[in-house]
């Protein structure tokens, strides 16, 4: 008599350690995609509030116009506006003390958006590790359910006078799912990571050409 060797039957003869591997992998796997969808969605539109914003800041208009438009959003404000309202509130503030010199000034504002830079990253780069750990990590736990159902398959043969593959055969495959679950869970979360970490980057070096930028009209402005 044949045995059953269809998916759902392997998984529910499989051991108790295997389901528990194979559980965990699913669980990893629903939770990557997730994190992968919303990244998705969370760099998307931080380039699409960029390049909006940037069309707004070199159209020529006034600069203070500008922040008192923006800096009503208050905690809403993300990427490229969040470090013009913090360079632009901490220059205006400097430069209406008595005493203070233009460069101070300047480099006043200057650390309010690195802060506002530094925090604009973290946020981009929520979840990033987790997608590094499951695509480093998955490949090793399905081969640990492969080798425990292995281990488990010729163990039952120990009693027996004549092995057949027939007899070895639903414990092999059942294990060498668990493997085919920690490749599924691993592969998307390490392109994920790869293409997000390079749009983070490629993000980063954006706001930071921009902090230049805002910098030079401010050191101009701060000598007026």
């Amino acid at each position: 008599m044949s045995a059953d060797l269809s998916f759902f039957s392997l998984i529910t003869g499989a051991s108790p350690v295997v389901q528990l591997v194979m559980l965990l992998l699913l669980v990893v796997s629903v939770l990557s995609w997730t994190m992968i969808f919303r990244k998705r969605s969370t760099l998307a539109g931080a380039q699409a509030a960029a390049d909006e914003f940037e069309d707004r800041f070199w159209s020529g208009g006034d600069l203070s116009a500008l922040y008192h438009q923006v800096a009503p959003s208050g905690e809403n404000l993300q990427g490229m506006p969040s470090i013009f309202v913090a360079g632009f509130k901490e220059f205006t503030r400097l430069r209406k003390k008595t005493g203070v010199d233009p460069m101070s000034v300047v480099e006043g504002a200057q650390r309010s958006m690195r802060v506002a830079l530094s925090r604009e990253i973290d946020d981009l780069e929520i979840h990033l590790s987790f997608l590094a750990t499951v695509g480093s990590t998955s490949p090793y736990v399905g081969l640990f359910g492969t080798v425990w159902g292995i281990m488990n398959a010729f163990r039952g043969l120990s009693n027996v006078h004549q092995a057949t593959l027939a007899m070895v055969a639903p414990g092999i495959a059942e294990a060498l799912i668990a493997t085919a679950m920690g490749l599924f869970a691993a592969i998307p979360a390490v392109i994920a990571y790869n293409r997000y970490s390079n749009e983070v980057e490629r993000l980063e070096n954006r706001y930071d050409n921009f902090l230049e930028e805002f910098s030079s009209i401010l050191h101009r402005q701060a000598h007026d």
